[in-house]
């Protein structure tokens, strides 16, 4: 049965409490999309912090917890492409062109290079990345470079807003 038919327009008996229902309604959802985004950008910048640990102490730091966590714990499936454009992202310290991304890819992934068309498969992936919020874009020379959304970025004027 459709919420139409469950709602009697009996419920709202002029369109003033409708119209306020429907305002409350676009309010809340608003705020959820704005907390949504700062929760992406928090993890963003906590995935980006376990990198750089990574990078000074070495993998001994993570235990099995975090690395579930962190969505890199072995689920044994074979890697995945998105998940490798993620940390290429993650471990630039700048924006990085899709050619670029999709070489460090290759170099761990060796099997992108069995795609019809690597480039693409790797922008597809960048521009959802920027639709999720956890990427964003800038331009440089005319051409489309990708970085991963931090707290520190979005707070230097980096970030799509």
């Amino acid at each position: 049965m459709a919420i139409r038919d469950t709602v009697s327009k009996q419920s709202f008996p002029d369109n003033g409490s409708v119209g306020a229902v429907v305002e409350q309604i676009r309010q809340e959802l608003n705020a959820l999309l704005r907390q949504r985004e700062e929760t992406v950008r928090k993890i963003g910048t906590v995935k980006k912090t376990v990198l750089g640990l990574v990078s000074l102490f070495g993998d001994d730091v993570l235990d099995g917890e975090l690395l579930r966590l962190l969505g890199y714990k072995d689920s044994g499936r074979r890697p995945g492409l998105t998940k490798e454009c993620r940390f290429v992202l993650m471990s630039s310290e700048r924006p990085l062109a899709v050619r670029e991304i999709c070489e460090q890819v290759q170099r761990r992934l060796p099997s992108v290079g069995n795609h019809k068309d690597p480039l693409a498969s790797v922008t597809t992936i960048l521009n959802r990345l920027v639709g999720y919020g956890e990427a964003y874009t800038v331009e440089e020379g005319g051409r489309h470079k990708w970085a991963w959304v931090t707290d520190v970025n979005r707070n230097s004027g980096g970030g799509a807003d």
